[in-house]
Formats: structure tokens, C-alpha cells, sequence
């Protein structure tokens, strides 16, 4: 299920507020800080989503999509907070990164162009953490070698979380 889900994560994170793939489309709800809050036009809601861009970049010369970080909640699977991050190039095989939320850091592994926390139980430490936080660190290898680290601005999150879900559920 995590596959599907992926999928159509990586469709509607190429999507702008308001943008469409078919009949699906996407909005932005609101901003909360440096996140906001997407959802999808079903009633109810398929999935929904808070997502946010890194603030700064190191090194910043290399070549990539826009990377993202997102928190998304698919209500018919009953997943209410799914961690993941969009590096914007494609991940070396069975590289592990990481993401930090000082002092706290978290293992992640990659799935082609996407990264995801290792286990549930540090998923729910990871959210915990960027809800008591101010900046996230989050550094996933390329499979041209290269690994950047993104940062995040975790202003508003607590708040876009707390939303996603009165939203979405």
C-alpha cells in the first residue's frame, strides 16, 4: 500500500495550489508558518498533506528538482501521519539518510526519489520532535554520490498537523 501511496504523493507533489491530474485535484487549505496544508476536492477526503520547503541547501550547486518535506495522511488506510521527504533527485540504492530535529536524530531510508523514516515508532518520535522543534536537518544520498542537506523550518507545523487531521479525518 505504501507503493500506491507513493505514487500518488510523487503525482501531486509536482502539483501547485489549485493545480489537477485528471479529476483529482489539489488545494492548498491554508498555511500555517513555513507549512501548508493540501487536500485533495473528494468529500471525504482521500489523502491530505502538509508540506514545506527547506529554507537553505548545502552544497547548493547541485542539479535537482524542488525538494520537499511532507507529513500525509490517507484517512481510508487509516494512516494519519506518514513522514517523508522529497530530495529532488533520485536516491542511491539502499542508501540511509537521516533527519535531524536537534538533539534527535532519525534513520531514514530511500525508496527511488523519496525518503521515508525507518519504522513507525521513529516516525511518531520524529513528529514529536518537529512539533517541540525550530529547524529540521534532513540529508539523503544521491546515486551520483552526492548528499545535501536541506533544512527546514519547522514554524507552524504543530499547528499544520493539528489541522491536517481535524481536516482530513
Amino acid at each position: 500500500m505504501r507503493s500506491v501511496r507513493c505514487a500518488l504523493a510523487i503525482l501531486f507533489s509536482c502539483l501547485t495550489a489549485g493545480g489537477a491530474i485528471g479529476a483529482e485535484s489539489v488545494t492548498r487549505a491554508s498555511t500555517y508558518g513555513d507549512w501548508d496544508l493540501m487536500v485533495d476536492s473528494n468529500a471525504p477526503h482521500l489523502f491530505c498533506f502538509v508540506t514545506s520547503e527547506p529554507k537553505t541547501s548545502e552544497p547548493q550547486d547541485i542539479q535537482r528538482e524542488a525538494p520537499r518535506a511532507y507529513v500525509s495522511a490517507w484517512p481510508k488506510d487509516g494512516i494519519r501521519a506518514e513522514v517523508s521527504f522529497l530530495p529532488g533527485y533520485k536516491i542511491k540504492k539502499n542508501a540511509q539518510g537521516t533527519a535531524t530535529v536537534s538533539p534527535s536524530g532519525f534513520r531514514l531510508f530511500g525508496s527511488s526519489d523519496r525518503a521515508y523514516v525507518s519504522d513507525s515508532t521513529q516516525e511518531l518520535k520524529l513528529l514529536e520532535a518537529m512539533r517541540k522543534g525550530s529547524t529540521m536537518t534532513v540529508a539523503v544520498p544521491s546515486d551520483g554520490g552526492a548528499t545535501v542537506t536541506d533544512t527546514y523550518s519547522l514554524n507552524g507545523v504543530g499547528l499544520a498537523l493539528q489541522k491536517l487531521q481535524e481536516t482530513c479525518f
